[in-house]
């Protein structure tokens, strides 16, 4: 898969639309951060398709592979494209003077943007980009109304368009509707889009925390731990007052 040399996601210059009159509801992301081929696969969609804009200046290249169960030479083969060490950060080599003219601002570094946003609002801007000639780069979102990145992902999902319909409350209130029409199909079918896209939130989730599954772990371990120890202690504590009156 050849890199894109545009950025995936967030350019940050949010600006009151029709889409966020009401609020967007945000589709369950239901990632599984046990799902180790599902990581593998959203590292390399982020590596095509996010690295060459946005950096990742807090991740390794080696320590994703040794997460994710990746060898050192096939992260080198496969999931770096400018050279360097494994050893080094996932940085870009787009020059921030470039990115400010030609996207009007830096794009923002991904490192923790799971723990920023959210699952569940990343995988729903990852499929909410529609049609709008009005803008520069053609397309919005309804997730970040005026967003100013393109939609890098268009070969794979193909191009929406929004449907507008107007709804009344059961107060009588009246309000906009947006939903989305797939008019030009991708690469991918919807649910392979979707599946796309759950791993790569799942991989973004990980980049955020790399050590919350190891933590989550000890943390129930410690929890069954001090459960046994309390029935130990209180069986201890009869055992020793049983004789005092």
């Amino acid at each position: 898969m050849k890199k894109r040399l545009l950025p995936l996601l967030l350019i940050l210059v949010p600006v009151l639309a029709l889409a966020a009159e009401d609020g967007v509801h945000l589709d369950k992301a239901n990632i599984d951060p046990d799902n180790q081929q599902s990581l593998q696969r959203g590292a390399r969609l982020f590596v095509n398709y996010c690295l060459s804009c946005h950096a990742a200046g807090l991740m390794r290249y080696e320590r994703m592979g040794q997460d994710l169960g990746i060898s050192e030479l096939q992260v080198a083969e496969n999931l770096m494209f400018t050279g360097g060490k494994v050893g080094d950060l996932m940085t870009v080599a787009t020059d921030p003077e470039d990115a400010v003219e030609w996207f009007g601002t830096v794009p923002p570094d991904l490192s923790v943007i799971a723990r920023a946003r959210g699952v569940d609002w990343l995988y729903t801007y990852l499929r909410s980009f529609y049609l709008d000639p009005s803008r520069v780069t053609g397309v919005n979102n309804l997730v970040f109304p005026d967003v100013g990145m393109p939609d890098v992902l268009w070969e794979l999902q193909g191009w929406q368009k929004p449907v507008i319909t107007t709804v009344k409350d059961a107060d009588g209130t009246e309000h906009k509707v947006i939903d989305l029409e797939l008019v030009k199909p991708g690469l991918m079918s919807p649910k392979e889009f979707d599946r796309a896209m759950r791993d790569l939130v799942n991989f973004l989730d990980y980049m955020a925390e790399p050590g919350k599954h190891d933590r989550q772990a000890l943390g129930v371990k410690v929890i069954l731990f001090l459960l046994v120890f309390l029935v130990v202690a209180y069986l201890m504590k009869k055992e020793f007052w049983k004789d005092v009156h």
